[in-house]
């Protein structure tokens, strides 16, 4: 499904190539220049999500997103920058950004990390006794259990909350770097494969019973729970 984004980029050759590549997934995106620009094309204009650079002309990106958080715009942002430093992502993220990444970043992660923003903020709107489900699975976090096809599925606390984290984002690609943050709560990649280890083992105890496997592996991008 083809999304309306507003890229905050004051990179011209940057921004044309990132519209070129997020209209590969149909996005239709709408490019400002500036701090001033974004805060009038908010205004203007609604949008599904917002791709905020940090270092900008006239209000930096901080600035922006404080001052559209304080007029009350709930859009997801992901803010984009050049700073990996941890003080600059508490920034970031102490002044509202849903998600921040570090350039450069592939067009099928940002795309990835944008479905799972809206996903997640569209099921923290209508989520129902904290309950979630994807497929024949069923999953309360509140209660700390899973269930496919009514039946209870035992799972340790890692496996659990990966588990759960692939349903709220069902039929969404989730990279091993967002997994990584959402899960473990790292900011970095470790150089093992802890990911795919907990994937192996997940998938053992989903299947356990015969069923098909409802995890997909996008190879190169990383998982997603069928719906």
């Amino acid at each position: 499904m083809g999304l309306n984004l507003l890229l905050v980029e004051d990179d011209a050759t940057l921004a044309a190539s990132m519209v070129e590549e997020l209209e590969t997934f149909g996005h239709a995106t709408v490019v400002a220049p500036d701090g001033q620009a974004a805060i009038v094309a908010v205004a203007d204009a609604a949008f599904d999500a917002i791709i905020l650079d940090r270092m900008l002309p006239v209000f930096d990106g901080v600035s922006v997103l404080t001052r559209l958080r304080r007029e009350g715009v709930i859009v997801p942002v992901i803010m984009l920058t050049a700073l990996g430093r941890s003080v600059e992502k508490v920034e970031g993220l102490e002044a509202g950004a849903d998600d921040y990444v570090v350039k450069p970043v592939t067009a099928e992660e940002l795309n990835a990390r944008i479905h799972a923003l809206i996903r997640a903020r569209r099921w923290n709107v209508e989520r129902d006794a904290d309950t979630l489900r994807a497929g024949n699975l069923t999953i309360s976090p509140a209660k700390f259990r899973a269930w496919r096809d009514g039946k209870p599925i035992d799972l340790p606390k890692v496996e659990f909350n990966l588990l759960a984290e692939l349903a709220r984002n069902a039929d969404t690609v989730m990279t091993r770097a967002m997994l990584i943050e959402r899960v473990w709560g790292y900011d970095f990649e470790p150089t093992t494969n802890i990911v795919d280890t907990y994937i192996r083992r997940l998938r053992v105890r989903l299947m356990a019973d015969g069923g098909e496997d409802p995890i997909l592996t996008v190879r190169g991008v990383g998982y997603s729970l069928r719906g």
